[in-house]
């Protein structure tokens, strides 16, 4: 058997584990034309309401119809309940109601913000969450908070995740999750929770893709060459429990700043590598289906960032 044969191998057994995923597909229109390329993809960063002051805000339909358009075959809405996250706050609730509506496409995440008041400590926590898990949530986040990411708070929200088996999608930049430069706070709640998967996001996370980056460039979105022991590969390398979401600016320019490396990463992370657009207002531009697109990867590299570790991770 030559190695064609072995990719077509691989690449059935990755869509034969999507299955949930083709069957919705089945229903999804073809992508407009200067639209999506590839897919069917599971998107694993949307939001619903109103998000920013100034923006339209996003209704489930409106959603879906952009799934139709762009062959996402299922998609992961996303609370912001921290006064940092947005203008607007766009609780659980809505999240779940966008998901009975579409329960098929929307996969309802639950989020609390850790500075809340609630009595029982631990248990309290657990108990607050295990509401949203008995509707149908899957995951926390998005966890968009301004304290540090290993601050004692957020460990006591990630502690109650771990005890229900919530992976926790995280956002970090200079003013939300914060941490410094070689990312050593994250790997502390790494390395304090290897039980628990945590997804990264943000401009913090993917700028720490390159070695160069200092504390003050949490926050930004680098044009230059990646340079050589960025944060990213080691932790991937340290801890298995450690996902990327490959949404937003952040997520795009990470990967094609530096198109050599960007393809080498993509493959070496391939199977933890999520596909996300973090689409929040009808009519914005999303980069990553051109973006992923551009790349010559392998067939079993493509199924498995579009849609195949999602279904893994999310159990969908």
């Amino acid at each position: 058997m030559g190695p064609g044969f072995t990719n077509r191998r691989r690449f059935l057994h990755t869509a034969l584990t999507t299955s949930a995923a083709a069957m919705a597909y089945s229903r999804v229109p073809r992508a407009q034309a200067g639209a999506a390329v590839g897919g069917p993809y599971i998107d694993v960063h949307t939001h619903l309401g109103r998000t920013w002051n100034g923006d339209e805000p996003m209704t489930p339909e409106a959603l879906v119809r952009w799934m139709d358009d762009n062959n996402i075959a299922k998609a992961v809405v996303l609370p912001l309940v921290s006064p940092e996250s947005s203008s607007y706050l766009n609780l659980t609730e809505q999240a779940l109601a966008g998901a009975k509506a579409f329960p098929d496409r929307l996969i309802p995440f639950c989020c609390i913000d850790p500075r809340t008041s609630y009595r029982g400590g631990r248990k309290g926590l657990v108990a607050m969450l295990k509401e949203y898990v008995d509707q149908g949530v899957k995951g926390f986040g998005e966890h968009k908070v301004g304290l540090p990411i290993d601050d004692p708070r957020m460990m006591a929200a990630y502690e109650a995740c771990d005890d229900l088996k919530l992976p926790v999608l995280f956002h970090c930049d200079d003013i939300r999750g914060t941490d410094q430069a070689g990312l050593p706070g994250l790997d502390r709640v790494l390395t304090a929770f290897p039980n628990l998967n945590f997804i990264g996001h943000g401009p913090g996370f993917w700028a720490s893709i390159s070695g160069d980056l200092k504390t003050a460039g949490l926050g930004s979105y680098p044009k230059t060459k990646v340079a050589p022991g960025g944060a990213l590969d080691q932790l991937f390398d340290k801890h298995k429990n450690l996902w990327g979401d490959l949404s937003a600016g952040s997520g795009s320019n990470a990967i094609s700043r530096d198109p050599d490396f960007g393809r080498g990463f993509l493959i070496r992370r391939a199977d933890r590598l999520l596909f996300g657009t973090d689409y929040l207002k009808p009519g914005q531009e999303v980069p990553q289906f051109q973006m992923l697109a551009g790349f010559d990867i392998p067939a079993d590299v493509r199924a498995a960032i579009e849609r195949g570790n999602a279904t893994k991770l999310l159990k969908l």
